[in-house]
């Protein structure tokens, strides 16, 4: 009742939104829909004008975003109107470009690739799935569909160079990669954040419109916000505390302070006791872990690290987030699961205003099954990398693996020889993209899904473009499992696809029934797909159509197709009843469903039905760490590198458009002034760069934001290389960092890519 009383709420708000478009210029229109360019899933109000230009605004009766847009939302319209953005298939001849109609670029895959799986194999071709994916409701449901027909274990992806570590502890202890708790920023009274700028991202794993509003608020409030991080971040500016920090020791940091809390008395689970398993094994395997053993590594006083455990421990309400510069190190799934442990032993686990789980309307891993109890996570997975023999985390293998498999050839000369890539740039973003583009180059069969001829999709045989993000439908498939407040919220095209455009749907569809070996058609493809997901639907009894006729079901639904067709089915069945996408039609702005509330034991999918606190995958961990933390301190100094966000970008594919590639965003090399000093260099004059697998140069901007030892450049540039198309960011070029990430060293249980605490040297230039 409270669900659908708040639906009634907004049905009326709706009409005077409705009458309000009576004030815009004659032949405008306006749409509403969620801003699909980062996690913060802002509403925007989308007017196209006569004369074909756009007007985006924040929409101020979203109920989750209330207004807020950053400046990236604000760009959709230069965007949707980039004459670089591929509007025609691509096939490459040589160094030579051809635009072709969809049926000729169809054959042409097929003609490439069903050699190669005949004559090799299916783990012959591999496929890599870019972080705009996860944005998008087509490819999230249809992405999969081609990997399965594919049938290939060389699946990669941008999750093993950005959050990986979080899912797979999450994953150990509550059952599944999706259950990752989330903090409860809306109503906490301290939040002590690692490794994050929110001020600058809007948060991650974290789905948060405004979260600097939204921190402002914490503070105005009574509360304390405390920022630990290698640079003085913009979050770090408006924080009541900042800790600079050693990249690479968080996880460290995080088992001296939960060391503190068991050795002085401090830990009290609250509620969530009687749901834990594994608790007294912690403190033995946190021993090593003093304040005076830890402090001199991460380089915060052993008298602080006791007062921030004293803090989290008093606070009525307290929660620690981490984000990438806790997961892309070393030890990222133990400073992950860390971050949890402390959560849980000041008794913030499943608690208002400390870390909670939402419960997306469309349903996910945590919500289906037997409530309480599953089969958990395996880690590590089943299979390995040829090379050198990195495991497989819930079905993919680590990016950093990607160039080894492809140019390294086995005794009998098996190596990847195609490759699909999906709204991904891995050249730019994954560890030594020189090597990778040279890899590239070799194959028999690249494929790609992309708006851009970029970096990466410049060695592909063939490139079908993806529609402009106004073209297409959206939901938020993936991050309302991540969201601070329960929401849902459908857009529809706000534009109609253009003439020679295709949806990502069909495109997938088309290319799963190439590899599956051709005869199904699109429509026929989508309606086993459609099937399939009804019968799983009607066969869980925690689903809202349990029971049903699968048949009865998918008529209900027989209006729709694609996409729609699956979201719709996914609403029947989630966890909210009456839910449907006729409902989110009439609700243009979005329906509000109320705060995260705690979901504890239901919310388990551990073959205990407990939270397992110590899992002997995190115990070896803490074993490794310890033995790290022993090495660490006959070390050496030297400099290291690490990244960093700006507003006004958003990864590699979003430097073409021009009200986003320039102002805030340099490509500087950020060196605190003691090192300057130290390598003679002078800010704005150039320095070279050198780590193992690559050198760049850069400007030097001498700064003290930067802790000394550290040197800190963006990610993701790199632009203006022969044979892309993105006229703008080729003014912009930028350097690429990741041609000084060295793929070798990965976080063990996850794989994934150390992109920060990177050693390197820098160089004054003449």
């Amino acid at each position: 009742m409270p669900m659908l009383r708040r639906m009634a709420e907004l049905r009326d708000s709706n009409v005077t939104a409705t009458q309000s478009t009576a004030n815009r210029p004659t032949g405008s229109r306006t749409t509403y829909r969620t801003c699909p360019l980062c996690e913060a899933t802002c509403g925007l109000s989308i007017t196209e004008r006569p004369d074909g230009r756009f007007t985006v605004r924040g929409d101020d009766q979203d109920p989750f975003s209330r207004g807020y847009l950053c400046p990236k939302g604000v760009a959709l319209g230069e965007l949707h109107s980039d004459p670089d953005r591929l509007r025609t298939p691509l096939i490459r001849r040589g160094r030579t470009w051809t635009e072709v109609g969809w049926d000729e670029a169809f054959a042409e895959v097929e003609r490439l690739l069903t050699p190669v799986l005949a004559e090799h194999g299916r783990d012959a071709v591999g496929a890599y799935v870019g972080n705009p994916v996860v944005h998008n409701l087509a490819a999230s449901l249809y992405g999969p569909v081609l990997m399965r027909a594919l049938g290939t274990g060389y699946r990669f992806s941008a999750s093993t160079v950005d959050q990986m570590p979080k899912q797979v502890s999450s994953g150990l202890m509550f059952g599944t990669e999706l259950s990752v708790a989330i903090p409860d920023v809306d109503r906490t009274d301290y939040l002590l954040v690692l490794g994050a700028n929110p001020m600058a991202s809007n948060g991650s794993l974290l789905s948060a419109p405004d979260l600097p509003g939204r921190l402002r608020k914490l503070r105005r409030r009574g509360g304390r916000l405390v920022v630990v991080d290698p640079r003085r971040t913009r979050t770090a500016d408006i924080a009541d505390e900042y800790l600079p920090i050693r990249p690479g020791t968080d996880a460290a940091l995080l088992a001296a302070m939960a060391h503190t809390l068991f050795a002085e008395g401090l830990a009290d689970p609250g509620h969530a006791g009687p749901h834990l398993s594994g608790l007294e094994e912690l403190p033995g395997a946190l021993r090593p872990f003093t304040p005076e053993a830890v402090a001199p590594v991460c380089r915060i006083p052993a008298e602080t690290i006791r007062r921030l455990a004293h803090e989290l421990a008093a606070a009525p309400t307290a929660a620690v987030y981490g984000r990438i510069g806790t997961t892309t190190a070393g030890f990222g799934t133990a400073a992950s699961w860390l971050i949890d442990v402390i959560n849980t032993l000041t008794g913030n686990l499943d608690r208002p205003g400390g870390v909670l789980w939402p419960k997306p309307a469309t349903g996910s891993p945590n919500t289906a099954g037997e409530p309480g109890r599953g089969r958990g996570a395996r880690i590590p997975g089943s299979r390995r990398t040829r090379v050198r023999g990195l495991s497989s985390v819930f079905g993919e293998f680590p990016a950093a693996a990607m160039a080894e498999e492809i140019d390294t050839p086995g005794p009998g000369g098996e190596r990847l020889r195609g490759l699909f890539t999906i709204a991904g740039n891995p050249v730019l973003s994954t560890p030594n993209g020189e090597r990778l583009a040279a890899a590239l180059e070799t194959l028999d069969v690249m494929v790609s899904l992309d708006a851009y001829l970029n970096e990466t999709t410049r060695y592909a045989h063939v490139v079908l473009p993806a529609p402009s993000p106004l073209a297409r439908s959206h939901y938020d498939l993936v991050f309302t499992s991540f969201t601070v407040r329960n929401v849902a919220n459908y857009s529809p095209p706000s534009v109609p696809l253009g003439a020679h455009e295709r949806s990502e749907a069909e495109v997938l569809l088309r290319l799963a029934s190439i590899a599956a070996g051709g005869g199904a058609s699109v429509e026929q493809m989508d309606a086993l797909v459609a099937a399939e997901t009804a019968r799983r639907l009607v066969a869980d009894p925690s689903s809202q159509v349990f029971g049903q006729d699968p048949d009865e079901l998918l008529a209900a639904v027989s209006g729709r197709r694609f996409e729609d067709r699956m979201l719709d089915l996914m609403l029947r069945g989630g966890p909210y009843g009456g839910l449907s996408l006729d409902v989110l039609e009439k609700e243009e702005h979005g329906i509000d469903l109320g705060p995260m509330e705690p979901r504890l034991p239901e919310v388990l999918r551990t073959p205990s039905g407990k939270v397992e606190l110590a899992a002997p995958q995190l115990l070896a961990e803490a074993r490794r760490l310890a033995g790290w933390l022993e090495e660490q301190r006959e070390a050496e100094g030297g400099l290291v590198l690490v990244g960093r966000r700006q507003l006004r970008s958003n990864n590699s594919w979003m430097h073409n458009v021009p009200l986003l590639s320039g102002g805030s965003n340099r490509c500087t090399l950020q060196i605190h002034p003691d090192d300057a000093l130290r390598i003679g260099a002078d800010d704005g004059s150039g320095v070279l760069v050198r780590s193992r697998v690559g050198e760049v140069r850069a400007t030097a901007e001498i700064t003290a934001t930067v802790m000394p030892g550290v040197v800190s450049l963006p990610h993701g540039w790199g632009h203006g290389r022969p044979g892309t198309r993105a006229g703008v960011a080729a003014e912009h070029p930028g350097v690429n960092s990741n041609a000084l990430t060295d793929e070798a060293p990965v976080d063990p249980l996850s794989g994934t890519a150390v992109l920060n605490g990177i050693p390197v040297e820098v160089l004054a230039e003449p």
